[in-house]
């Protein structure tokens, strides 16, 4: 039976931001983490893990003690010997945001390593998290232990969401990224995709289309696309939520994460799917204004509560 905890799978890496000259600042992110972050700040006093792999080196135990400052749990997470976090910078032409990445051999590409471990970490959940990115960082067989536990814990009562999140880069093959993330909308209950990945990736011609295509494969869509309208489709019905417009972002890095945790807060907390896209919406309108993938928990709550 689930319980009242959240979970997210996937990599959080070391972030580079905020470059002012040769200096530069480190934090902890990831879009699962960013996800969960949110979703944790928002839920108010549900238990949060977060299921990765992580190294033994000072930078994996800086992150672990990061989470658990933050009230993040690792649940049954492996510690690899000699493994390490991945590394992303960060930089901006004014808003927008580009990313370097250093990743190849990240402690989270093991994170289905032990099959049992994996399933644990993910018992006695109310909502379970993951994304296309988690998918792209595993292997076919490590890929196929993450479905069954994820399967599992949906079958134990966990309400399961996805975000499809397609990375081009990370991907030996669009086919194969197709495939992997039909499969996990196969044991998906709130798929989360946005329209320009969906339209690189399956070929859509607009929001509509991602969303009749999805919703015949998941009974709860959010098709989110900037600062358009997000498109939900739910209880049949086809709804689009106008977005919160902001003059003057400073850093998008994160917007659409943070989205995905306040909309998922929200339908924990019972709201309408409606509802929970205006809550999203003021959220990451909230993030854009600030540097960095992670809001301070007081931006986040006070965006999602106005």
């Amino acid at each position: 039976m689930a319980g009242n905890g959240v979970a997210s799978i996937g990599e959080c890496m070391l972030e580079l931001s905020g470059q002012a000259g040769p200096n530069w600042h480190m934090g902890f992110a990831g879009d699962t983490f960013n996800t969960l972050w949110a979703l944790h700040a928002l839920s108010g006093d549900r238990p949060a893990t977060y299921v990765s792999a992580f190294g033994d080196d000072p930078f994996s135990r800086d992150q672990i003690d990061f989470f658990a400052q933050n009230g993040i749990g690792i649940g049954a997470s492996p510690i690899i010997p000699g493994a390490r976090p991945g590394l992303y910078a960060i930089t901006l032409t004014g808003a927008e945001r580009s990313f370097t990445y250093w990743r190849g051999d990240a402690a989270a590409r093991q994170l289905s390593s032990d099959a049992a471990a994996l399933a644990k970490s993910l018992e006695n959940q109310a909502l379970v998290y993951f994304s296309g990115i988690t998918l792209a960082i595993l292997d076919d067989a490590a890929r196929k232990t993450l479905f069954a536990a994820v399967a599992k814990a949906r079958a134990d009562g966990s309400l399961v969401a996805f975000d499809p999140n397609y990375r081009p880069r990370l991907w030996r093959r669009r086919e194969e990224a197709q495939t992997a993330i039909l499969d996990a909308l196969a044991v998906t209950d709130i798929a989360l995709p946005t329209f320009p990945d969906e339209q690189m990736l399956f070929g859509d011609a607009a929001p509509q289309k991602t969303a009749e295509r999805l919703r015949k494969l998941v009974g709860e869509v959010v098709v989110k696309n900037g600062e358009e309208p997000a498109l939900i489709a739910a209880n049949g019905t086809l709804q689009p939520v106008p977005a919160v417009h902001v003059a003057a972002p400073v850093d998008t890095t994160g917007a659409g994460d943070s989205f995905n945790g306040a909309y998922l807060a929200a339908r924990l907390a019972g709201h309408v799917p409606t509802e929970a896209a205006l809550h999203a919406h003021r959220v990451a309108a909230a993030v854009v204004q600030v540097r960095g993938a992670l809001a301070p928990f007081e931006t986040l709550r006070a965006a999602f509560e106005d």
